[in-house]
């Protein structure tokens, strides 16, 4: 039986195509200026540590390298894995292992192939942004008032995260004349005029 059309390395064979049908996406994509990984990187939660699934996320390195380049290194790490451990067990019983057993068996090593070769890449692209891009994707984006009290005509320091998960610390004032906001306040960041950024108070606090 041969080891790529056999049942027992079927979760492989899917991650194989799931490898070439991500290239196709990403290369159609292109022709048409649109980035199936900028999409899915814009759904990415921001990764700031503080609870299980944030400590993952940032284990596998998202928020610093695109989230379809991690899926892609998963699925290759999974894949070969997968394909190399039932070769060698049919090398050595003349039988594969169930599929299921084989597919749980290879999810280690596609997370640590994500984990080691994510590393690699997070080191070599820029982690920094053009002023002009980082200043317009901070509007929409909740901020946290740290330093002084903002009123009109008296900025005070608040700290915001972008959707890399990237930690900036800027000048908000509100954007109501009467409006003040103290130390800890969660303000919503809706326009930039000269060197402030104006804000109103978190309209939905329950879901930042």
């Amino acid at each position: 039986m041969s080891l790529i059309t056999a049942a027992e390395t079927l979760p492989f064979g899917v991650a194989a195509a799931l490898i070439i049908g991500i290239a196709l996406l990403e290369g159609l994509g292109m022709l048409f200026a649109l980035s199936p990984s900028n999409l899915l990187d814009d759904f990415l939660p921001d990764v700031d540590g503080d609870t299980g699934l944030d400590r993952v996320l940032g284990w596998l390195h998202l928020g610093r390298v695109p989230v379809l380049v991690v899926l892609l290194l998963f699925l290759t790490g999974y894949s070969l894995f997968g394909y190399a451990l039932q070769w060698l067990l049919h090398s050595l019983s003349g039988s594969f292992l169930p599929g299921w057993i084989a597919g749980i068996l290879a999810l280690p090593a596609g997370m640590t192939t994500a984990r080691a070769l994510g590393s690699l890449i997070a080191a070599i692209i820029p982690q920094d942004e053009s002023s002009a891009v980082s200043e317009q994707s901070l509007i929409g984006r909740i901020a946290v008032i740290t330093h002084g009290s903002a009123r009109r005509g008296l900025a005070a320091q608040a700290r915001v995260k972008d959707r890399h998960g990237r930690t900036h610390h800027l000048l908000v004032e509100p954007d109501l004349d009467e409006a003040i906001f103290d130390e800890g306040t969660e303000v919503l960041i809706v326009r930039k005029i000269g060197p402030f950024y104006r804000c109103i108070v978190n309209p939905h606090p329950d879901v930042w």
